[in-house]
């Protein structure tokens, strides 16, 4: 059990360990930033004079316009759903985010969640365009049309995947996925199906990132990991003798 921890997610435990000792609480600022903003959109959504305003500027239906759901969308990876509780979405951004930030850099950590949940808000007009009786159960009933897109954790599954596959944690991106199929063969819903939509976009992302590293000559996985902030400048990273990503502050 020890080798296998440590083949999992011994270079993954080694990024964040020494960006937290060397940087502190700055390793994770963008994170730090997203879990206080996720926070202060659930209390005002949840006040009478703030749920109209939360709705008009972070919450997507497919029923909106086009250019109304994208300029929705940066805000919308931080308004948590009303029905479930909060302090799971925060742990979720906490947890995930916070290894995104340092082992991606903030920049890339936004981007990815960016692509993920618009993939999610793309596929449900797609889904309900298709119809509840598309083969492969690939399309939506049109009154998903009305049903809130699923904030944060479309994000979240999407970076939970491409950072498992930059630090080849390959029995826990599997079971990320796993998991997600499971949620929709359980309970198919929109928020499922958008999950794997955000999953497949991510697939995507870490496809492309290893073609680039491949054409550029590099090894991809852990050896490229990133650091948090400033030292997140390119795809390939310098390594410790232990295989570890390098941390540079």
């Amino acid at each position: 059990m020890r080798r296998f921890a440590r083949r999992e997610w011994g270079a993954l435990y080694t990024a964040v360990r020494t960006a937290l000792v060397a940087r502190g609480w700055r390793a994770v600022a963008l994170t730090l930033g997203a879990v206080s903003l996720t926070a202060v959109f659930q209390v005002v959504q949840n006040q009478p004079w703030g749920y109209g305003l939360v709705q008009s500027i972070g919450s997507v239906r497919a029923e909106d316009p086009l250019w109304v759901a994208l300029l929705r969308t940066p805000l919308s990876l931080f308004v948590p759903a009303l029905d479930l509780p909060v302090w799971g979405a925060l742990a979720q951004i906490l947890l995930v985010f916070g290894i995104a930030e340092i082992c991606l850099g903030r920049l890339r950590t936004l981007l990815i969640a960016y692509v993920a949940t618009l993939a999610g808000t793309m596929y449900a007009r797609l889904g309900i365009a298709l119809g509840p009786d598309a083969p492969l159960g690939l399309g939506l009933p049109a009154s998903d049309a009305r049903v809130v897109d699923t904030g944060p954790s479309a994000a979240v599954v999407g970076l939970a995947v491409f950072v498992c596959w930059r630090h080849r944690a390959w029995l826990t991106g599997g079971l990320v996925v796993v998991a997600m199929v499971v949620e929709v063969l359980v309970k198919c819903n929109l928020a499922g199906k958008e999950h794997l939509a955000a999953i497949a976009a991510a697939l995507v992302v870490c496809a492309a990132a290893s073609w680039r590293q491949r054409r550029s000559g590099g090894d991809g996985g852990s050896s490229a990991g990133g650091g948090g902030g400033r030292s997140s400048g390119g795809w390939r990273r310098g390594s410790t003798r232990s295989g570890a990503p390098a941390i540079r502050s």
